[in-house]
């Protein structure tokens, strides 16, 4: 894709949960406007930890987090989202006692400067879920959650989406169209950064991609570069490159 501004940008940050015990090294990385990159490597090399710090759940001990080019090292989610940063966790995403359509309203109270069809723009990408409206979270399904917690944090509208292994725990049916969604919203030029355990599907979707390791940038390239990249394919991917890679 032309190269463009960055919209988000992490340079040699370092952080960990404990004194003395570093899980990220000094990682750098960079999403691009419209961009979508994906994260992947080995359990524990810190990805989750990488998109913690970027919405503020987690203080870097060094380092910096720039959004747009404004320093936003250390402020706390809330502050993140108002910047323009939606955030998808891996669990707890969503409050299961509350209908679909609550879910969606709260999400909508971090709206910057949005109209009122922000809910109507949500259940035409997300069809199942205008279906669902009255029905409670918790009463849906894995792949319908899932698709109700990407709605809830890109109805406010952000320039970035964070995504924290949106395919985790899916059937392969729903996994398929979790993945056509995330697309779906990169193509409206929402960049999107996401780590995904499913590192072949996400990267063969991806415009870069990062590998991670020992909380360490290992790789970084295009990500069907990367899917061919025989060092990557061995350490990471599991061996050879799948057929139509």
């Amino acid at each position: 894709m032309p190269e463009s501004a960055d919209v988000l940008r992490v340079g040699a940050v370092e952080a960990g949960y404990f004194p003395d015990v570093p899980i990220l090294n000094g990682v750098d990385l960079r999403v691009a406007e419209g961009e979508m990159v994906t994260v992947v490597g080995p359990n524990g090399a810190g990805k989750s930890t990488l998109v913690k710090v970027v919405v503020g759940l987690l203080r870097p001990w060094r380092g910096s987090v720039l959004l747009r080019g404004e320093d936003v090292t250390g402020l706390k989610p809330h502050a993140i989202v108002a910047r323009g940063v939606g955030y998808v966790a891996q669990r707890d995403n969503v409050f299961p006692s509350l209908s679909v359509e609550e879910n969606l309203a709260l999400g909508a109270l971090a709206a910057r400067g949005r109209d009122g069809h922000a809910l109507e723009e949500m259940y035409e990408l997300f069809p199942r879920l205008a279906e669902r409206r009255r029905q409670a979270a918790g009463a849906l399904s894995g792949g319908e959650r899932q698709m109700l917690a990407l709605a809830r944090a890109l109805v406010a509208g952000p320039d970035v989406l964070l995504l924290d292994e949106p395919s985790a725990g899916l059937s392969p049916v729903a996994m398929d169209v979790m993945f056509e969604k995330i697309m779906a919203v990169n193509a409206r030029g929402i960049a999107v950064l996401m780590v995904e355990q499913n590192a072949r599907r996400a990267l063969a979707i991806s415009h870069r991609g990062y590998v991670l390791d020992l909380g360490q940038n290992r790789f970084e390239g295009p990500g069907r570069d990367l899917l061919h990249d025989p060092k990557v394919v061995d350490l990471y991917l599991g061996g050879r490159p799948a057929a139509g890679e």
